[in-house]
C-alpha cells in the first residue's frame, strides 16, 4: 500500500529534516508538509499547506483533501519559550494534539507520531539512567503538557485503536536549523558561535549534564520506530530513547580540539538552569532497544566533528 503522508510542524528543528527523510523513503508528492508559516523555500514538486492546528475545521480540510495513511504532529511551543508564554503554550501543545487524535478517530486515520521529551520527567525523577517507568513530576509547562500528551496518547491507542507512536527526544543537534526555543539549545548555539566568533558564553553552568543526540539519530529513530511492527510496540505513551550526556565543559573541549582558540564562558541566573536542574542527566532506553532495535551512532567526538565540517561547508 502507498503511504501519503501529512508532517504537522514540518518548519520546525526535527520537522524540517523528517521531512527530506520521509521524502527520500515515500516519494516528494506522497509526503505534504505543513506549518503555520509559508517555508523559505520548496523543491520541485513537493506539497505545502499552510495551517494553524489550532484550527480544526481547516485541519479537517486538509485531512479529507490528502486523505494521509499516517499524520506526523509536531508543531508545539517549547521548554523556554513555553515558560514565557505558559497558556499559548499549554493551548498549543493539548489542544493540537487533541484535535489530530479526534480527527483521526472520525476520519479513519489509523497511524499517528507524536512527540513526547526528557521533559517530562522531573526534581524527584532518578537523575542518572532515568528508566521508562518511574516518578515523573514536571515542572516546565512544556513537560507538563507533554506528560499530559502521552496519557492522551495511550488513552486514545486503547480507547479508539488508534496506532499512536512516540519518542521521548533528548535535546536535538543538528547544523541546519537555528535552534526553536529549548532548554538544550546551548549545544547547538555552541557550534555557530565557534565557528563565527571564536567564544560563547553557556546560559547552562559548566558541569550541568543533560542527554542530548545529533539531528542523523534522531530521525533514523523516529522512522525506524514507525517502521516497527504494531505486535512488537509495548510503549504506547512514550519511548526513552537514550543519546550522548555530556555537560558544557566537556562539548566545550571537543570543540577546542578542531578549533583549538576556542573560548567558553558561563552565564549566571538564566531561568533555563532550573529547567534543567530538574531534568535528567541520562536516559535508561532498554524497551527500545529490545522492542524495535534501536542503537545510537554518534557520540560527541563524531558528532562535534560532524557539525563543523557541515557548518564550514554551508
Amino acid at each position: 500500500m502507498t503511504e501519503t503522508i501529512v508532517l504537522l510542524g514540518s518548519n520546525g528543528q526535527i520537522g524540517s529534516e523528517l521531512a527530506v527523510a520521509l521524502r527520500a523513503k515515500f516519494g516528494v508528492s506522497n509526503v505534504i508538509t505543513s506549518d503555520i508559516r509559508e517555508p523559505k523555500n520548496l523543491g520541485e514538486g513537493e506539497i505545502f499547506e499552510a495551517i494553524n492546528v489550532l484550527d480544526k475545521e481547516a485541519l479537517k480540510l486538509l485531512f479529507e483533501k490528502h486523505k494521509p495513511t499516517q499524520v506526523y504532529l509536531l508543531a508545539a511551543m517549547l521548554s523556554a519559550t513555553g515558560e514565557q508564554y505558559p497558556l499559548k503554550a499549554w493551548d498549543l501543545n493539548m489542544n493540537g494534539l487533541l484535535n489530530v487524535l479526534n480527527l483521526c478517530v472520525e476520519l479513519g486515520i489509523k497511524k499517528v507520531f507524536w512527540p513526547s521529551s526528557i521533559a517530562v520527567f522531573g526534581p524527584h525523577s532518578p537523575k542518572v539512567n532515568t528508566p521508562q517507568y518511574c516518578v515523573m513530576d514536571p515542572n516546565s509547562i512544556y513537560g507538563i503538557s507533554k506528560l499530559a500528551g502521552e496519557r492522551l496518547c495511550e488513552y486514545y491507542t486503547e480507547k479508539y485503536n488508534l496506532d499512536i507512536r512516540s519518542i521521548r527526544y533528548p535535546g536535538i543537534i543538528s547544523w541546519k536549523t537555528a535552534p526553536g526555543g529549548g532548554t538544550t539549545d546551548y549545544a547547538v548555539h555552541i557550534f555557530f558561535e565557534a565557528l563565527a566568533k571564536g567564544r560563547y558564553e553557556s546560559f547552562l553552568s559548566e558541569n550541568t549534564a543533560l542527554p542530548m543526540m545529533y539531528m542523523d539519530d534522531a530521525v533514523r529513530a523516529t522512522i525506524q520506530l514507525m517502521d516497527a511492527p504494531a505486535e512488537k510496540l509495548r510503549i504506547r505513551s512514550s519511548y526513552n530513547l537514550a543519546g550522548i550526556s555530556f555537560t558544557p565543559t566537556e562539548i566545550a573541549q571537543e570543540v577546542k580540539k578542531i578549533l583549538p582558540n576556542f573560548e567558553m564562558s558561563y552565564s549566571q541566573g538564566d531561568p533555563r538552569q532550573a529547567i534543567a536542574d530538574s531534568w535528567p542527566q541520562s536516559i535508561d532506553d532498554e524497551y527500545a532497544r529490545e522492542d524495535w532495535n534501536w542503537e545510537i551512532k554518534y557520540d560527541l567526538t563524531t558528532m562535534t566533528k560532524d557539525m563543523i565540517e557541515n557548518l564550514k561547508n554551508n
